[in-house]
C-alpha cells in the first residue's frame, strides 16, 4: 500500500522564485502528487499553518565521503534542512583505492579536510577498490537524506600512477588515458561529476602537497575529453588563482574542450580583496561564449573557530603550548588556569608570520554568541574590547577562552570579510553565474563549522541583517534549492510542485535560528567534531518521509545514493 502525506495550510515558497502562496501539499509514494486547498486526508498529516513550506536544500559542497560509510546520518547538514548532499569535492576521497594506497589517502584527507587519522582508520570499512565498488557500498546503506558523489582527482591519480602520482610527477600519455577511463567509469556508474584541487593550502599534516596541485593542462584536458564522451557530470575545481590570467585560461580551455559544466570556489581573500570581481567577469565571458561555468560562493565569511578544546587557538604557535597540546582537556585546562603557565605563554610570540597573522590579529577576532553573529562590527572585536578595558588584547582573549569552563569559542573570519562587512558577499550571491555552497559539512571538524550556512543564509539575508540590505525570501529559497539541484542535473527535486520528489522543509521562520557551535566526541574512536544545532525546522521530509520533527530524528532512513542525473517524475492520474 502506498504511503500518503498531506502538509496542511502552509505558505509555499516553491523554489522557483515565484510569490509565496497558501495551500496544501499532497504526497503519494515519495512524489508530490497535488497542491491545492482541501485535499483529501492522508495516512500522515502535518499542520503547517503559519509556517513556510520549501523544497529541501541541496548542498553542493560537502565532505561526508568517510561519514557516509559508517553513519546513517549526514549531520550537521541534515539538521539544517538539507535533503541532498554532494561529496567528493576538492578532489579528495577514498575511491578508487588499492589496499596499499589506503594510508596515503587517509593522510591526505586528514591534512586537507582536518579529519583525524584515527577516526578514518577506525571508521572506514574499505569494502571497495574501484569507484563503482565504492558506489555499491554506499548504495547498500540507508541514510537520513540523499547523497550524490563526484570522482576525486587525487584518488584517481594515485590509483593510476602509484607513488609517482602522489609525488606530483608529470603524467605520461598512458597515465592520462587511464585516468580518463577511470573517471568515465565512475560517471557511468552514477557519479555526478569530477573534482580536483589546485591550491597550495591542501596538504597532509606532514606538509606534502595534494597530488593534483600542479597537474598539467593536458591531464585535465584528457579527463575532460573522457567526460565529454560520457555526456555526464560537471568539473569541480578549487584553485588559488595566484596567476589569475594563466590559471583561468587553463580552466576555460579545459571546460570548453570537455563541453561539460565547470564550477570553482570563489572567495574574497584578505591579501587580494578585489580578485573575486575579476574572476566573475571572466566567468561571465565564458557563459556569454555559450559554455556553462559557475562560481561557488558562501553566504557568510569562511572563518576558523578558536578555543582551548579544539584544534586552533591564538596560542598554538607558541613554544609553551607544545607542553600541553596533547594533554586530555581537563589536564590542559588545569594547566591553563595556573598563573605561572599563563604568564609564560603570554610572554611568548607566535613565530610563524602566517600563523601570527591568522591567530593574533586581535582586531579580526570576535566572540561567538548564541545565536552567532557572522557579520560582527569592529567594536565587537577583541582589540576593541581590550582598548575599552585598557588591557592587553592577548590577556583579554585568554580570559574569554577560559569562559564556559574553558569551552568558549571565538571566531576569526579569514575569507569573505576583508572589508569588515558582507556587502561583497551579497554581490557574489546576486551574480547570475554563482551557486551558493562551500559549507564543507563533514570536513574541518575541529576548526570550522559551516554546514549551518544553509540555515544562516535564510535567516541572515532575509530576516536578521542590520548592517546592510536584505534579500527576498523566495529568491534566497530558490538559490538554496532549485538552482543547486539543476546545476547538478537533478531536475527531480528542488521545487514544490506536482511531479517533483517530495523533499520538503516545514519551517517556523520566526523561530528559525542557528545556535553557537559545540563540541561532540561522537566520531569513530571517540573523535571530536564541531556541530551546530538549529531551531525552527518543524519537519524535514525526504522522499515523502519525515526524517526530522522539531529538530529530533524520527528514526526513518529514506535517504539513498543518487546515481546519475534525474528528470522530473510523472504524476499518476
Amino acid at each position: 500500500m502506498t504511503d500518503t502525506l498531506t502538509i496542511r495550510g502552509g505558505t509555499i515558497v516553491d523554489g522557483t522564485g515565484r510569490t509565496p502562496y497558501e495551500a496544501d501539499v499532497a504526497v503519494v509514494g515519495g512524489t508530490i502528487a497535488a497542491i491545492g486547498r482541501g485535499l483529501p486526508k492522508a495516512d500522515r498529516e502535518i499542520d503547517a499553518r503559519g509556517k513556510l513550506v520549501t523544497p529541501g536544500f541541496v548542498d553542493v559542497h560537502t565532505h561526508y565521503d568517510a561519514q557516509a560509510t559508517w553513519s546513517n546520518r549526514f549531520s550537521p547538514s541534515s539538521w539544517n534542512g538539507v535533503t541532498t548532499v554532494l561529496i567528493g569535492n576538492c578532489g579528495v576521497g577514498f575511491a578508487p583505492c588499492r589496499p596499499e594506497q589506503r594510508d596515503m589517502l587517509v593522510k591526505l584527507m586528514e591534512g586537507v579536510e582536518d579529519i583525524p587519522e584515527v577516526v578514518l582508520t577506525e571508521g572506514l570499512p574499505w569494502n571497495w577498490q574501484t569507484f563503482p565498488q565504492y558506489l555499491d557500498a554506499l548504495d547498500a546503506r540507508q541514510y537520513d537524506i540523499d547523497v550524490a558523489t563526484q570522482v576525486p582527482h587525487s584518488a584517481v591519480r594515485v590509483y593510476a600512477m602509484g607513488e609517482r602520482g602522489a609525488n606530483r610527477e608529470p603524467a605520461t600519455e598512458d597515465d592520462r588515458t587511464l585516468m580518463g577511463r577511470i573517471v568515465a567509469e565512475g560517471l557511468r556508474a552514477g557519479a555526478l561529476g569530477f573534482a580536483t584541487s589546485r591550491t597550495i593550502a591542501h596538504k597532509t599534516l606532514a606538509g606534502d602537497h595534494i597530488p593534483t596541485l600542479r597537474a598539467a593542462e593536458a591531464e585535465l584536458a584528457t579527463i575532460g575529453a573522457a567526460m565529454r564522451e560520457t555526456g555526464a557530470g560537471w568539473m569541480q575545481v578549487i584553485s588559488d588563482f595566484d596567476d589569475a590570467e594563466a590559471e583561468f585560461g587553463i580552466l576555460r580551455r579545459v571546460a570548453e574542450g570537455s563541453g561539460r559544466p565547470m564550477t570553482f570556489s570563489l572567495l574574497q581573500r584578505e591579501q587580494r580583496p578585489a580578485l573575486w570581481r575579476a574572476l566573475l567577469d571572466k566567468v561571465a565571458e565564458v557563459n556569454q561564449a555559450g559554455f556553462d561555468m559557475k562560481a561557488q560562493v558562501m553566504g557568510r565569511p569562511i572563518g576558523i573557530m578558536l578555543g582551548f578544546e579544539i584544534s586552533q587557538n591564538p596560542f598554538v604557535g607558541r613554544p609553551s603550548w607544545r607542553e600541553i597540546a596533547n594533554l586530555p582537556f581537563a589536564a590542559k585546562l588545569a594547566k591553563l588556569r595556573t598563573a605561572e603557565f599563563r604568564a609564560r605563554l603570554l610572554s611568548e610570540e607566535t613565530a610563524n608570520p602566517l600563523a601570527r597573522q591568522r591567530l593574533n590579529a586581535w582586531e579580526r577576532i570576535f566572540p561567538l554568541n548564541d545565536p552567532p553573529d557572522y557579520e560582527p562590527p569592529p567594536e565587537a572585536s577583541v582589540a576593541a574590547r581590550a582598548e575599552r578595558e585598557g588591557r592587553d588584547p592577548q590577556d583579554v582573549v585568554y580570559d574569554m577562552l577560559l569562559e564556559k569552563d574553558g569551552r568558549a569559542i571565538l571566531y576569526r573570519p579569514i575569507i569573505n570579510y576583508a572589508d569588515g562587512t558582507l556587502d561583497t558577499v551579497k554581490l557574489m550571491m546576486e551574480d547570475p553565474n554563482t551557486l551558493i555552497g562551500l559549507g564543507d559539512g563533514g570536513a574541518h571538524v575541529s576548526i570550522i563549522c559551516d554546514a549551518s550556512t544553509m540555515t544562516h543564509t535564510l535567516t541572515h539575508w532575509v530576516r536578521d541583517r542590520t548592517r546592510g540590505a536584505r534579500m527576498n525570501l523566495e529568491w534566497v529559497v530558490r538559490r538554496l534549492t532549485r538552482d543547486n539541484a539543476a546545476a547538478l542535473g537533478l531536475h527531480d527535486r528542488g521545487v514544490v510542485a506536482p511531479g517533483y520528489k517530495a523533499d520538503i522543509n516545514v519551517i517556523d521562520f520566526d523561530r528559525l535560528m542557528v545556535h553557537a557551535p559545540e563540541v561532540l566526541y561522537d566520531l569513530p574512536a571517540g573523535g571530536r567534531r564541531l556541530v551546530q544545532r538549529t531551531e525552527g525546522f518543524d519537519a524535514t521530509i525526504v522522499s515523502g518521509v519525515p526524517v526530522y520533527r522539531n529538530g529530533e530524528a524520527t528514526g526513518e532512513l529514506p535517504g539513498r545514493l543518487v546515481r546519475g542525473a534525474k528528470a522530473r517524475r510523472a504524476v499518476a492520474g
